[in-house]
């Protein structure tokens, strides 16, 4: 870890949940606060800091420290291993390492609202903690919906549907299932387990004054539009800071090795004729028979495709597939996804409907062939599919389902065109303006706090307002 200066309150500790999904968007923050003038330290667990950590400091200044979670080396890190070691291993190894950096060094701390064991560790060392939510905010806006669908009978307290029945948690939000709810994932163990997550999340974050939203400041004043319910007082004030795809260029290193033999590939093929496949750390819950229908239906589609596809799940593949379809597929285990988005040879991108691939996709302007897994993934898709109109759900891998997607996405000849307009109103000048001044709002409402020798508390209240 590079040394940091003591006694000069410019660090910034940044806590990400641990997994790709979300040190990436934490990596931009990271940078958007670079360009602040602040130095952004960031809070990894040895396994993932070790991956990571040597080519985020050669190439900028942002700070890695590592802690320990306590996860035996044999042990799969699942969500049940994450999870305890947040709540048991790791708070006070942070507790350890705020405090040896001292008194006045610390302005804040930004904890991924999934990592929300860390706003008691600031808490407890009288450190400003701010909330970050890196995914689309009409997924923060359900979660907060959770007592309200116990309330009503929606969900039970353990969070299990009651009934089949729509969710729409604001006037004239895209629809979903109570089988999409993000907590629906696994065993029923498993489910509840995540709806206790959330729910203890949920009693973490009301003690947060400020929740930076990496969402566009356009989503932000739809969903504001859509409600007429007074801000709540009890719950942190929300402040879209993105896309933070937008505000650096800077390469976010990735857990897995890139193959980029797939960009000469590209190189070779015609322009908008290429499929690009990943499903992005989501790929297991897929399974081997589905593998096999998408495996089966690309052959017999014709189309030419990059698929991302890891070493251990290709036993799933048809026995001689790899060889049949040598001249038009090229399966790589993992790819450098931006690049190959951008490349003119791609068209579509067959996407499990993460937050950070559908921001990396509106920004190279792909149509979407949407396969949602689990998550915030549905939700993501229903904007996609139902309110942007720039992609199209399927229900599965077979041909039909396959070819039919891909058909409908080129008969739309108006797609291209919400594409470019969805990309100016997400990521034009405009859009990046207004995020990065939110950013500079936040900075002076923290050099306040630091004058005022505050820690959020009530004598801030003015200055949030005025922001």
């Amino acid at each position: 870890m590079k040394k940091c200066q003591k006694g000069y309150s410019n660090i910034i500790i940044l806590v990400p949940y641990p997994a790709q999904g979300h040190v990436t968007p934490m990596l931009k923050l990271a940078n958007s606060l670079l360009s602040q003038g602040f130095r952004p330290l960031l809070v990894t667990p040895e396994y993932i800091h070790n991956q990571i950590a040597r080519q985020i400091e050669a190439e900028s200044a942002i700070i890695c420290a590592s802690i320990p979670d306590g996860i035996d080396e044999k042990r799969p890190r699942d969500f049940f291993a994450i999870e305890e070691a947040m709540e048991k291993n790791m708070p006070c190894h942070l507790e350890r390492l705020v405090c040896e950096l001292g008194d006045g060094v610390v302005a804040c701390m930004v904890v991924d609202l999934l990592a929300s064991w860390a706003i008691g560790v600031g808490n407890r060392c009288r450190v400003p903690v701010t909330g970050f939510w890196p995914v689309m905010l009409a997924t923060y806006r359900l979660i907060l919906a959770i007592p309200d669908m116990v309330r009503s009978g929606l969900i039970s307290d353990a969070g299990s549907p009651r009934q089949h029945s729509a969710v729409r948690f604001l006037p004239n939000q895209p629809i979903l299932s109570t089988e999409e709810l993000p907590w629906l994932i696994g065993t029923q163990v498993a489910r509840k387990a995540r709806f206790k997550f959330w729910t203890r999340t949920l009693s973490r974050l009301t003690t947060l004054k400020w929740v930076l939203v990496n969402s566009f400041p356009d989503e932000f004043q739809h969903q504001n539009r859509l409600t007429t319910n007074p801000p709540n007082p009890n719950l942190p004030l929300l402040l879209p800071i993105g896309p933070l795809t937008n505000h650096s260029q800077t390469k976010n290193p990735t857990f897995r090795e890139e193959d980029k033999s797939c960009l000469k590939w590209l190189d070779k093929q015609r322009p908008n004729s290429v499929i690009y496949i990943s499903f992005g750390s989501w790929v297991s819950p897929i399974g081997e028979s589905k593998i096999r229908s998408l495996a089966m239906a690309l052959e017999s589609v014709g189309h030419f495709f990059i698929w991302v596809l890891g070493s251990s799940w290709r036993s799933g593949l048809p026995g001689g597939f790899v060889e049949r379809v040598a001249e038009k597929g090229k399966i790589v285990s993992w790819a450098p996804q931006m690049e190959v988005l951008r490349h003119k040879s791609v068209g579509v991108y067959l996407t499990h409907c993460g937050w950070n691939s559908t921001l990396e996709a509106i920004q190279c302007r792909k149509r979407l062939l949407c396969y949602p897994i689990a998550g915030d993934q549905f939700m993501n898709c229903n904007y996609i599919v139902r309110v942007w109109k720039i992609g199209v759900r399927i229900g599965g891998f077979g041909k039909k389902d396959v070819e039919g997607g891909l058909r409908k996405l080129g008969e739309d000849k108006e797609m291209g065109d919400r594409l470019k307009k969805m990309y100016q109103r997400t990521m034009g000048d405009e859009a990046g303006f207004r995020a990065r001044d939110n950013l500079r709002a936040f900075k002076d409402f923290l050099g306040k706090q630091t004058v005022l020798g505050s820690s959020f508390d009530d004598e801030g209240n003015e200055d949030v307002d005025e922001i």
